[in-house]
């Protein structure tokens, strides 16, 4: 069966992080864990739709591939995925049926199992992968007979106006490409330039082919905002055995415990602890009394002297030295200064926003971190408040309190002012009891 990988995306939503499908995951790009599993459920033939941003890194990570991919690059990325879809019809005429999927996602073996197993049964019908949610969620509902037949979607329709409890996901088999590429086709032309012109191609598809929903129950991962990236590290993670690689030093004194994937090279010194689940990267030295929990590192970081991750997921070249670092994502090549910290809880302990393009997103999350890209240095003492991002190639001095987003390219410096007033408060003596 032929796939097509949708790895075009801008991740516009994702900054300062540059590419979703770049990131790391227990040693391999987000692309190469979902081609992995697109081959272990039968994919044969392979194509990447790649735009001019990304397409040296496509070509890297295609060089690297046991299923060499047939690369496409999209002309016109503003026309999302409907102009995905109008450059793989410039590419292909043989009209060979093929799945097509969003670089964006992950799911459980069996929702691929289950849509395979349809597509074998009845190989002149179409499909769409439906997640079966039991609470609103924002996206395509599917519209559905009672022979899941699919009529339409319709995107983001409110809570208790949901025509089904099936969430379109970008798993779709179309068995008559060129049908779809002429709806593609006029949907671009008579449409507005927006994301959802491939959506109004399939409606009107649906009007004209037989389309099946085929409902999914299982977990499914996305990588749409910043705070999404650390559940998918740890579902990726939970797909692998534990494991600690015979050319790892653990130091007679240091404490592991729960499942942990330790890489080659990877030091643990005396008294650190890594406390599962915990990926650790190769030859990444985790130092004295510091201590990982719950968070995924990436390749030759030092977590030094004193410092603690948790929840955390980090990437490669990452320096620490008597930090806390939680709830948060980082780059690669950052550096944290000495007694520099993450803020991840607000003082009054309410859910976290972060902004995203210029509009303040609720991220549903009462503890978050800092986001960052790539390029850093943070200066000793500094506080990174709640919910901020840092933007690449970036110098944030010392002992300042960073509350703001910082962009790309920055020096950042500030002035600490002293107010000095007299004391009318008594200080107790604390009861340890």
């Amino acid at each position: 069966m032929r796939a097509v990988i949708l790895a075009s995306g801008r991740s516009q939503r994702l900054q300062p992080v540059p590419d979703k499908i770049l990131l790391e995951f227990c040693g391999q790009t987000l692309l190469e864990q979902q081609v992995q599993q697109l081959v272990n459920q039968g994919i044969d033939e392979l194509v990447m739709i790649y735009g001019d941003h990304n397409s040296e890194s496509i070509q890297q990570i295609a060089d690297k591939l046991t299923l060499k991919p047939k690369l496409v690059a999209q002309a016109d990325l503003e026309l999302g995925m409907a102009g995905a879809v109008q450059s793989l019809a410039h590419q292909y005429k043989d009209n060979k049926p093929f799945l097509l999927v969003s670089s964006n996602d992950l799911i459980a073996d069996t929702g691929l199992a289950a849509l395979k197993s349809a597509i074998d049964a009845n190989v002149s019908t179409s499909y769409l992968l439906a997640k079966e949610v039991s609470e609103y969620f924002p996206g395509g509902y599917l519209k559905i007979d009672a022979d899941k037949k699919i009529n339409t979607i319709i995107e983001k329709p409110g809570e208790n106006n949901e025509p089904s409890n099936l969430v379109n996901l970008v798993y779709h088999y179309h068995h008559n490409p060129k049908a779809l590429f002429a709806k593609v086709d006029a949907s671009v032309k008579n449409g507005s330039a927006n994301d959802d012109l491939y959506e109004q191609a399939l409606d009107a598809l649906f009007q004209t082919e037989n389309y099946y929903a085929i409902g999914y129950s299982g977990p499914w991962f996305t990588i749409k905002y910043p705070w999404h990236i650390y559940p998918m590290a740890k579902h990726i993670f939970s797909r692998y055995e534990p494991k600690i690689d015979p050319d790892a030093q653990i130091a007679a004194t240091a404490v592991i415990e729960g499942p942990v994937i330790i890489c080659k090279g990877v030091k643990v010194l005396h008294n650190a602890m890594i406390k599962g689940p915990a990926y650790i990267g190769p030859n990444t030295i985790i130092a004295n009394n510091s201590l990982v929990r719950d968070s995924f590192i990436g390749a030759n970081c030092v977590i030094g002297f004193n410092s603690e991750i948790a929840r955390s997921y980090i990437q490669n070249d990452v320096w620490t030295h008597t930090n806390y670092v939680g709830d948060s994502v980082i780059g690669n090549n950052v550096s944290f200064g000495a007694g520099s910290v993450t803020g991840n809880l607000r003082l009054d302990e309410e859910v976290i926003s972060m902004n995203v393009q210029g509009e303040k997103i609720d991220t549903k999350l009462i503890k978050l971190g800092t986001v960052t890209g790539n390029n850093i240095r943070i200066g000793v003492g500094t506080c990174l408040m709640p919910g901020i991002t840092i933007g690449s190639d970036c110098m944030i001095g010392s002992n300042l309190t960073i509350d703001q987003d910082i962009p790309n390219n920055s020096f950042v410096k500030g002035e600490n002012t002293l107010a000095i007033k007299e004391n009318t408060k008594t200080i107790s003596v604390r009861n340890l009891n």
